[in-house]
């Protein structure tokens, strides 16, 4: 078995109290009932005061908001800082003038997660606030986010973490069990799975990433070291790295000499 490091509670709580004393601004945080940002609420909820806090759902149409109305009254951040704005409106108005098709998962998908992006940076200007994001190593390492969606933020309490260490640090965190338990979704598309869509588990693509990126590993020591982590599972998880490689590349662009600029 090839075991990641236990989350430090504690170098996130010193991060985020840094930080705040520093910038001594509201914090938005988009909410959805996910592991992540459940995680990111509970650190924000540890250190910063309670009516800083600004959190917002953003369903999509008639999408169950319960769970991320859960964590907000687990935090104990009062109901009327909640902002709860359905997006459906936003996201069909721009799908229907640019024609994307109601099976094009990915392109509306895409609209989606920028049009959150839009919301919270726009409520955040409303407050003179920062926007906290909910992004994870794991999906950083495999692309697994929407460019100018939901990568985009001002402050990353646990993107430092894979998706292993997220669940870990919700136990720490006494998090509510469910969220630790919870199918991991993006929720961008009716009943989307993080793990259906990419074809593996994060348990071993975590594993696998951790093994290779911080440890140094090669396929075979990988499989020595975890027999259940055969081949193909080894190597589709390195292909989805190298295919969204380009994510943490772009934008190219041209280097100026220094003595250029006179």
């Amino acid at each position: 078995m090839i075991t990641l490091p236990s989350p430090q509670y504690e170098d996130h709580i010193v991060f985020l109290r840094t930080l705040y004393e520093k910038l001594q601004k509201p914090v938005v945080v988009g909410v959805s009932g996910g592991i992540d940002s459940a995680v990111a609420l509970t650190l924000l909820a540890r250190v910063i005061p309670k009516e800083k806090i600004i959190p917002v759902l953003l369903p999509h149409h008639l999408q169950n908001m319960d769970d991320a109305k859960q964590i907000i009254a687990f935090n104990q951040i009062p109901e009327s800082q909640t902002h709860i704005i359905d997006i459906a409106p936003m996201v069909q108005s721009i799908c229907d003038n640019l024609q994307i098709e109601k099976n094009d998962h990915i392109r509306r998908g895409n609209i989606k997660a920028r049009v959150r992006m839009i919301t919270l940076f726009d409520l955040a200007k409303k407050y003179e606030a920062v926007v906290c994001g909910t992004e994870n190593k794991s999906e950083k390492r495999l692309g697994y986010f929407t460019r100018f969606g939901d990568s985009a933020s001002d402050i990353e309490p646990i993107s430092t973490l894979y998706k292993t260490q997220v669940r870990e640090l919700a136990q720490q965190l006494t998090v509510p069990k469910l969220f630790i338990e919870k199918t991991p979704s993006a929720g961008l598309w009716e009943n989307q799975s993080d793990e259906q869509e990419l074809g593996f588990t994060y348990h071993d693509a975590d594993q696998i990433m951790y093994a290779t990126f911080e440890l140094g590993y090669s396929k075979n020591q990988i499989m020595q070291k975890n027999p259940a982590l055969n081949s193909d599972v080894i190597q589709r998880v390195l292909d989805q790295v190298a295919s969204q490689q380009f994510k943490q590349l772009v934008p190219y662009s041209m280097e100026v000499a220094p003595n250029a600029m006179g």
